[in-house]
């Protein structure tokens, strides 16, 4: 019996799996594959959405886009998952940012459609929530919208600014809360009394 020779994966190998994988329409299914977990690279998603290999960033849009597609979160680590690998890796805050975004309606009609850096398009709601966390020693929020499952984008300062334009009052348990419509949802950011 021929001993089985262990790969050690690259992201190279990472990237060959993935094309392989993205030969279908929309996003592949990361979510229904269980490949065995087969160490960590070092690829390091930067809070401004850069991308590193080795220290290095990635020079090519298309690697990102394309490694960014297998990406899942499960818990509380990020991992690029093929059919047949699954490697760790390090993202330092949220794997994708929000550069833009377009709105519709206003008030309780309005719609918030955003867009991230590798390419994806998301409209706030429900099912993809809005969040806003505060700094609790300079008080600067940081807000995200989610993406996909378990995978947010923090929502660039400028486009932020815009966002707090188009800002209202909306009282949650007896408290007025300034945030968000979008999608027939409320998302509050900040305690109305907070803005004083």
């Amino acid at each position: 019996m021929s001993e089985q020779m262990i790969v050690k994966p690259s992201a190279n190998s990472i990237a060959a799996s993935a094309k392989a994988a993205a030969k279908g329409k929309g996003l592949p299914p990361v979510h229904l594959w269980n490949p065995p977990f087969c160490g960590d690279l070092d690829i390091r998603i930067a809070r401004d959405g850069t991308w590193f290999y080795l220290g290095t960033p990635f020079g090519r849009p298309e690697l990102v886009r394309l490694f960014s597609t297998i990406l899942r979160k499960d818990d509380d680590k990020y991992f690029l998952v093929t059919p047949v690998e699954k490697v760790g890796i390090t993202v330092d805050d949220a794997p994708f940012v929000a550069v833009d975004f377009d709105v519709t309606g206003k008030g309780v009609d309005q719609t918030l459609t955003f867009h991230t850096n590798v390419g994806d398009v998301t409209t706030a709601g429900p099912d993809a929530p809005i969040r806003v966390t505060r700094d609790p020693e300079t008080g600067e929020p940081s807000p995200y919208v989610l993406v996909r499952t378990n995978l947010e984008a923090l929502i660039d300062r400028k486009s932020f600014y815009r966002l707090v334009d188009l800002g209202a009052h909306h009282p949650i348990d007896g408290t007025n809360w300034f945030g968000l419509w979008s999608g027939g949802q409320f998302f509050p950011i900040i305690p109305s009394a907070d803005l004083s």
